[in-house]
């Protein structure tokens, strides 16, 4: 589970705060970009950015059996309130990088044994899930994670900031066998 959870969370974050770099490179006033939504239902940019921070701390706490940190519930709370208050790009991006810090910091297979752990997930609605790790993992963790990053990257592609796949997969150019690049 260490080698699946720590290294996607890790590798996406690093591409997600890529992809605000590109907006702040790109958008005449990119801090407005953070309000930014597809629909007007859905939360925006900032939220999404924090949502997607608050799963990488969420899945391997919940993992661990361990209590949520303080920057978890920081995070939820502002991106509750990230229409009112979606804050800086820079802000937005040292969120990212105290995520990947709490990540990095992780012991060396801190996940392993944890596939078997059971894990009753309860929402504010009052239903509850009752998993075992890896289910909880692959059905819900990575799956949340997912949808607050690519709500993010859709959103900033919306927003006109030129993104493609290779943003998205950045982490995987250090698996590209030398010489096979088309017309390089």
């Amino acid at each position: 589970m260490s080698d699946v959870l720590v290294p996607t969370y890790s590798n996406l974050l690093t591409a997600l705060s890529a992809w605000l770099g590109k907006a702040g490179e790109q958008l005449a006033d990119p801090d407005t970009v953070l309000s930014a939504r597809l629909a007007p239902d859905m939360f925006p940019l900032s939220t999404q950015v924090r949502f997607a921070c608050v799963q990488a701390y969420e899945g391997v706490s919940r993992l661990r059996g361990e209590a949520f940190p303080p920057v978890w519930q920081e995070l939820l709370e502002e991106g509750r309130s990230g229409a009112a208050h979606p804050g800086t790009l820079a802000e937005t991006k040292s969120r990212i990088d105290t995520t990947l810090s709490f990540l990095a910091g992780l012991p060396s297979g801190a996940l392993d044994d944890t596939g078997s752990r059971a894990i009753a997930h309860d929402l504010p609605t009052g239903m509850v899930f009752d998993m075992t790790g890896a289910e909880y993992a692959r059905d819900w963790a990575l799956p949340q994670f997912y949808f607050h990053l690519m709500s993010a990257y859709a959103i900033l592609r919306h927003q006109g900031v030129q993104l493609g796949k290779a943003d998205y997969l950045q982490h995987a150019f250090a698996y590209l066998r030398p010489g096979t690049i088309p017309g390089a």
